[in-house]
């Protein structure tokens, strides 16, 4: 059984995500391009691998794995030399799990609501967020301290973090804050988030001209 990883992907979705976390890991993947305006992503074939019919999704030791931030915390686990998830004895195993499921469940949630808000209105005790400022509020509070949520120590709850935030800043979703744009910088400064934004224009620029 082959260990390289197949990634479906296309680079205008979540999938850019999951590339950047293939990256940092280092472990060797394949890329398996799938053309939205073709509707690849909807066709049997992949539909039988995720029912959703969405990216990211790999395979790898012949399972499936979707959802960004379960690939995200599956990569991590499976390189722990690389650092980027704390081992089950380590005590900040815990804070790296809050925050990689506050970023997939709560922060994109939580701006959905105050951009596209549902009609009526839901009360707040009602939502796993409670309300966008003080889901915001609690992001910068953590992002403080820095450099990373682990201070010193980059992880994959960081990856996760700093492309929920870029996109809620890119599409003026929330307003750019003095923390929120040291960090994203911190972040995006990596070799490995360098290396996947590169892969993903030069894919976009290939995709474009064979249209």
């Amino acid at each position: 059984m082959s260990d390289v990883i197949q990634f479906f992907y296309n680079p205008m979705s979540r999938a850019r995500i999951a590339h950047g976390g293939l990256e940092e890991s280092g472990l060797p993947y394949e890329i398996k391009l799938l053309d939205f305006d073709k509707g690849d992503h909807k066709k049997p074939e992949y539909m039988k691998l995720n029912p959703m019919g969405k990216v990211p999704a790999i395979i790898h030791r012949g399972k499936v794995v979707t959802e960004a931030a379960a690939i995200l915390a599956y990569l991590g686990d499976l390189t722990p030399e690389k650092k980027l998830a704390p081992g089950l004895d380590d005590p900040d195993r815990g804070t790296y799990l809050r925050w990689l499921f506050f970023t997939s469940t709560n922060w994109e949630a939580a701006v959905l609501e105050k951009n596209v808000p549902r009609t009526p209105a839901l009360p707040s005790r009602s939502l796993g967020f409670g309300s966008f400022d003080d889901t915001v509020h609690a992001l910068e509070t953590a992002i403080k301290p820095g450099p990373f949520i682990l201070g010193d120590r980059f992880t994959m709850a960081d990856l996760l973090l700093a492309a929920q935030l870029n996109y809620s800043l890119m599409v003026k979703w929330i307003e750019p804050r003095p923390v929120f744009t040291a960090y994203l910088e911190r972040c995006e400064a990596r070799p490995a988030a360098k290396r996947a934004n590169e892969q993903s224009m030069q894919i976009m620029a290939k995709m474009k001209a064979g249209k």
